[in-house]
């Protein structure tokens, strides 16, 4: 009965739905416009019969390095000024964002030098832009909701993000591909872009106003990084510092993984944008449905039991996919059942993440909410950072050489899966904290 009167007051609150959509357009466009930048990158590759992929790892890492450079100092700002100024600030600049893409789409042709680096440049404003927000998106929902809701509100929220990345990943591949058949530049994508760009402004307005967490937090070089309190902090909870190590290999995992299906799909099975977007589209579908049973399953405590078995479940569909294409089948039939294993990663992923996140949340003193939202954002895009050099190098050595001369070079990049489930065998076997009550 209270899980019903807990649900039912967060479905009527605006600010829950003005949060959840405002997330959702923010990720749909950063999805759109990034796996836009990947494929092209991949197409690139196979142009210039590139060994390995530089312009996919590139771009991961342009996108990584200002959160790395950044998140620090979003979250002293988190704690230091109104979370939802800094929120409704963020998507008005994103509007600006989506302008600059377009304007990337008109500077050059395909495979010109001009464009790569223009569509780079626009890829790190979006970044920027991402990691001011992220401190204040997941900072502020301990301010506006009950600690027993944040499950909830997690889940959901969570959901509808990586709905927005099925959704982006799906409409950038069939955008690119109709485009192209149409002759039409890819210009109209951002344009598109912008357009729901304002209206995730004037969705950010529903969120209520909450008050400064600590008005006379001073700035401090160590507020680029991470700060004396928080290193203490860090210091005297271990679970605190093991959670945010653990959840920072999801997003390293989710790094490699996705620039790998890209290539997978491309490359590996030939398959088109189209397909290709879908089958990461799928990787979406599956972290939504996660993390939405994780809402549902938690029943207001952090379930670290959860954690454990949704990490073994991501082990097992990693090595599943990365056996796929050794049976010998045909490329569709072979991206239909790695398709099928993709959705279960992507629901280990789900209920393997909103655990983590909650407990990282809710567990900070009230005064230090942001700059943990921000520590959690740096550990994450050093992960992500980290992981677009790892997909660099497996990309690098799992490209093999023509068969023929004058042939193509050809990928086994499904082996990437497969190092990517032993590097989870040490959560699997040594991360069993105690669950803990949100009460």
């Amino acid at each position: 009965m209270d899980s019903d009167v807990a649900r039912a007051r967060l479905f009527r609150d605006p600010s829950f739905w003005g949060m959840t959509a405002t997330q959702f357009l923010g990720a749909f466009n950063d999805n759109v416009f990034k796996q836009l930048v990947l494929l092209i990158g991949v197409d690139y590759a196979t142009h210039f019969r590139w060994q390995g992929d530089p312009y996919q790892s590139t771009a991961q890492a342009v996108f990584a390095i200002p959160f790395v450079l950044l998140s620090g100092i979003a979250g002293w700002l988190a704690d230091r000024v109104s979370k939802r100024s800094i929120i409704v600030g963020a998507k008005v600049a994103e509007i600006g964002i989506m302008l600059a893409g377009v304007i990337a789409f008109l500077s050059g042709a395909m495979y010109s030098t001009t464009l790569i680096v223009a569509l780079m440049i626009v890829l790190g404003l979006m970044s920027v832009h991402s990691a001011f927000f992220g401190p204040s998106k997941y900072g502020i929902l301990p301010e506006l909701f009950a600690e027993r809701d944040l499950p909830q509100a997690n889940g959901i929220i969570q959901m509808t993000t990586f709905l927005a990345i099925i959704f982006g990943a799906a409409a950038c591949g069939a955008s690119k591909h109709y485009a192209q058949e149409a002759g039409i530049g890819l210009w109209v994508v951002s344009a598109a872009s912008m357009a729901l760009a304002v209206v995730g402004t004037l969705t950010s307005l529903l969120i209520r106003r909450t008050p400064v967490a600590q008005p006379g937090l001073r700035f401090s070089a160590a507020s680029f990084g991470v700060d004396r309190n928080m290193i203490q902090m860090l210091r005297t909870n271990r679970t605190i510092f093991w959670v945010l190590i653990v959840s920072s290999l999801f997003w390293f995992l989710g790094g490699v993984v996705t620039s790998a299906v890209n290539t997978y799909g491309k490359a590996q099975l030939h398959l088109g944008d189209l397909a290709t977007s879908l089958l990461v589209a799928t990787l979406g579908v599956g972290i939504a449905i996660g993390c939405l049973l994780a809402g549902v399953f938690s029943k207001g405590r952090v379930s670290f039991a959860l954690v454990h078995r949704a990490t073994l479940g991501m082990a097992a569909a990693l090595l599943l996919l990365c056996g796929t294409p050794l049976l010998g089948l045909s490329a569709n039939v072979t991206g239909w059942i790695s398709a099928s294993w993709l959705l279960l990663l992507g629901v280990a992923a789900g209920l393997f993440a909103v655990p983590l996140q909650v407990y990282l949340q809710a567990k900070p003193p009230a005064d230090q909410k942001g700059r943990m939202i921000g520590t959690m954002n740096l550990f994450n895009w050093i992960a992500i950072l980290l992981a677009a050099a790892a997909y660099g190098i497996c990309s690098w050595l799992l490209t093999l050489p023509p068969e023929t001369e004058g042939g193509e070079t050809r990928s086994i990049i499904n082996w990437t899966f497969a190092i990517m489930a032993v590097l989870l065998l040490p959560v699997a076997l040594w991360f069993r904290p105690h669950d803990e009550s949100l009460a």
